[in-house]
């Protein structure tokens, strides 16, 4: 790298603001010297590159800021380069006033578009975002101008909706208690925030202020005015309005403009906001979701900088906070989950005196709200946790929820520890994570089964040998003599299905089958690829793919992940169709683990994931095909004028005058006409196949959600008590302890642990000995699906919101439970109104 970029690159990091004692002053006046002479050989290169650093390193702002006026001689870069420019007050109160402008007309109830709020909510975001970095300069050198623009920014406060969290709140009991509807959104907290530092004279001390030691060379520099900006045009009202328009329009604005943060309240302020103003938190999330944002591929940078950020007080408990913020972050984090992973493992190891003792605090803050946490968090939260454990020898004191034994075997605390050890087994080996709870062996009861593959013929423990037996060896002679999918198809449909039926045939090939791919997932994947067919061909509709699942099921009972991975493979070469899987889902055995296992649900998200990604990567290969479609008639265009140039002009041959050119060249012409015309219906051809393939995906991805749903409506009326007694979550949570109150002799059926019918101690939530839990197990499995529903409808609301009329009509009917609309609505973040 160049010196003058890398001098760039490192500008201020040994000075006060980061923790050294070098003179500020003296790092700039080194840097902007290097830069003038540099100046002069690169004159391209050098603004672009401070805007470059400005972009992505952007806690160092006010330093860059400076270097550019010493000189001057996307959404989130919209944002960070507005801030950029505040060193130039005159031409950012236009923008401001532009932006302000737009929003208030997107707002409008008659002029604009109020689906469309989350985009002018962001422009008035990026405003506000501005000053505390530029605040005071804008008021001493523009005070009539912004003024004008805060009253501006009142104005537009006092117009807009209040936006609500509600089906995005980390907390089911902030969604149910309407908190989102009483309490200030972001924007408006913002404004608070930003309302108490204009108070306070603009003063702060966590925005460096390096251009005070140049005031005289900035007074006397040259300022450059830009041009005007323009923003984009709102897209128009629906010409029929109506709630689902409405809504799909909300969305797609939401989707386009999402709020950056949702605050995950953790600790008490006392601990994450001790010494600070109210901006400073505002500024401080910023700085580390700006570092988050531009060093995504670089982490050990990432925990360099997050933990070098130019403030005077110690961030480590509001840092915690940031980052669970937006690995729980709904409807999805900004990044894939194992990048925040591998952050706060980098951070534990930068700070190994502080953050993990924070970390640890954040977890156990966690597991003690686990049963109001959000469905779609929880699952976040035990595969981070699982694999954060994994990173530092599986070290944690287990004797601390040891009491979970005592809770019921549906109580969410119980069911977290469960499903945390369960991953980590797939992270190392069974005895590995049993040593690692030996000051509470206790929990050894919550441990998956220690054992491979349930293979029904296997001959290893002294079984009798049967009929099945002797057809399941000869099949695997058969694969091992490397026989053809043909050849054994033949072999089934004479030898085996005519005497035997349908079910011991696909109890016989599948296990066998199963068996002889259960080595490797490479084994398993060479098994289906050759042997596929044979599947096919014995399980051609839902019925029979219902029996294969389940024998699938039966084969891996001892490995949930291996179960899950089978079911996905055979679905991914299309040997189980996501209705099929849908199916067996909501059969009988599975509905009674929808509260106390995830080993359903993951295959149900595994199926829905796969149909999503298809439509997703035939959307992407449609729009490919497309710009190739342009192409290829551009190209036939101009190879067919070329031609006919070519035929009209005269030429002589023998001193005769005769249409048409060389002959040569014109033959050529037209073997090149042809063949961009060839090219041109060939593309056009594969536009045409592509597109019938994604009408069919669609109508396959409108079956999807029907069945879904469908089944989720059917499972929750049958175990929802009456809307009358429960139109609330917390009048469902309320059921049980009424029922308690009745009769306090003998515990209900539900309440006895199945496994040795004997009443199980239970607790709260809060995991002290002396409290008990007070929801029944019908109440917390009604919770656990209306939680999922939920995380489903949010996760897949893209392309649930095309087929919304129709799931009104056929399943969100009247009559539906209020509680099931609620959850759906909540998903969509659609009004329940």
């Amino acid at each position: 790298m160049s010196s003058w970029k890398n001098l760039l690159l490192k500008i201020g990091d040994n000075c006060p603001e980061y923790g050294n004692s070098d003179d500020l002053k003296d790092h700039i006046e080194t840097c902007f010297g290097v830069i003038r002479r540099e100046l002069e050989h690169s004159s391209d290169d050098v603004p672009h590159y401070i805007i470059n650093c400005a972009e992505q390193i952007p806690h160092k702002i006010p330093l860059y800021g400076t270097l550019d006026a010493l000189d001057s001689g996307n959404c989130d870069r919209i944002r960070i380069l507005m801030r950029f420019l505040t060193v130039m007050p005159g031409s950012l109160v236009v923008v401001f006033e532009t932006l302000l402008s737009s929003a208030a007309t997107t707002v409008d109830e008659d002029k604009g578009n109020p689906s469309w709020q989350a985009r002018a909510d962001f422009y008035v975001t990026c405003i506000l975002s501005c000053l505390p970095w530029g605040g005071a300069e804008l008021i001493e050198q523009v005070p009539e101008e912004i003024e004008r623009v805060m009253a501006g920014l009142e104005a537009y406060l006092s117009i807009r909706r209040h936006t609500s969290d509600t089906g995005l709140s980390f907390f089911e009991e902030d969604d149910e208690s309407g908190k989102g509807l009483v309490e200030k959104d972001f924007l408006e907290d913002l404004w608070h925030r930003v309302q108490a530092l204009s108070s306070n004279g603009w003063k702060l001390d966590s925005v460096p202020r390096p251009h005070l030691s140049f005031e005289a060379q900035l007074v006397s520099g040259k300022s450059h005015e830009f041009g005007p900006i323009s923003c984009p045009e709102q897209p128009d009202v629906p010409t029929a309005v109506s709630g689902i328009t409405h809504g799909k329009q909300k969305h797609d604005a939401e989707l386009k403009y999402p709020q950056r943060i949702r605050r995950l309240n953790i600790f008490p302020a006392s601990k994450s906001e001790v010494d600070m103003q109210p901006i400073d938190r505002f500024i401080l999330e910023e700085y580390l979701l700006d570092v988050l944002l531009f060093f995504n591929g670089c982490r050990k940078e990432c925990a360099f900088y997050m933990v070098n950020l130019p403030v005077p007080f110690r961030y480590e408990y509001l840092m915690a906070e940031t980052i669970f913020s937006q690995l729980l972050l709904l409807p999805q984090p900004p990044f894939k989950p194992i990048y925040y992973t591998l952050v706060i493992m980098d951070l534990c190891k930068a700070l190994p005196g502080a953050f993990p003792a924070v970390v640890a605090g954040a977890v156990r803050a966690l597991f003690e709200k686990i049963a109001d946490l959000d469905m779609e968090c929880r699952i976040r939260f035990i595969l981070w946790f699982s694999h954060h454990l994994s990173n530092f020898q599986f070290i944690w004191p287990w004797e601390e929820w040891a009491y979970v034994l005592d809770l019921p075997k549906w109580a969410p605390q119980r069911v977290f520890v469960q499903e945390v050890l369960e991953r980590e087994v797939r992270l190392s080996y069974w005895d590995k994570v049993k040593q690692s709870i030996e000051n509470a062996p206790a929990l050894e009861e919550l441990l998956p089964p220690k054992g491979g593959p349930n293979f029904k013929y296997s001959m290893e423990d002294g079984r009798e040998r049967s009929e099945e037996h002797a057809l399941s060896a000869e099949l695997t002679n058969k694969v091992k003599g490397r026989q053809t999918a043909r050849e054994i198809i033949v072999w089934v449909e004479e030898s085996v299905y005519p005497i035997h039926g349908l079910g011991v045939t696909i109890k016989v090939v599948v296990q066998t089958l199963l068996d002889i791919g259960s080595k490797s997932f490479t084994h398993l994947i060479t098994v289906l690829e050759r042997y596929g067919q044979v599947i096919s061909k014995i399980c051609p509709d839902h019925d029979k793919q219902l029996m294969l699942i389940e024998e699938v099921s039966l084969f891996w009972k001892n490995n949930t992940q291996n179960a899950a991975i089978s079911i996905d493979r055979m679905m991914g070469y299309r040997l189980i169709s996501n209705l099929a899987i849908v199916r067996w889902v909501f059969s009988p055995e599975n509905i009674d683990q929808f509260h106390t296992s995830d080993r359903p649900w993951e295959v149900l998200r595994n199926a829905v994931s796969k149909t999503y990604n298809r439509i997703c990567d035939l959307r992407k290969e449609i729009i490919s095909l497309k710009k190739g479609v342009t192409l290829a008639e551009e190209a036939a265009a101009k190879a067919k004028a070329e031609l006919e140039a070519a035929e009209s002009k005269l030429s002589l041959v023998d001193g005769e005058p005769v249409l048409g050119g060389n002959p040569a060249r014109l033959s050529r012409l037209k073997l090149h006409a042809e063949k961009a015309k060839n090219e041109e219906i060939s593309a056009k051809e594969s536009l045409e196949a592509k597109e019938a393939l994604f009408a069919r995906a669609v109508e396959e991805n409108e079956a999807l959600y029907l069945s879904l749903y469908r089944n989720f409506s059917n499972v929750l009326m049958e175990r929802l008590p009456d809307a009358s007694r429960a139109g609330t979550l917390q009048d469902l949570k309320s059921t049980h302890a009424d029922a308690m109150a009745v009769d306090l002799e003998e515990p209900s059926a539900m309440e006895l642990d199945n496994e040795n019918g004997r009443p199980k101690k239970s607790q709260s939530n809060g995991g002290s000995s002396g409290n008990v839990y007070n929801i029944g197990e019908k109440e917390q499995w009604c919770l656990s699906t209306l939680g999922y529903v939920k995380a489903f409808s949010r996760q897949y609301a893209s392309e649930i919101w095309p087929h919304m009329e129709k799931l009104d009509a056929e399943v969100l009917s009247e009559d539906t439970h209020p509680l099931f609309r609620r959850a759906v609505y909540s998903g969509l973040h659609r009004p329940i109104n």
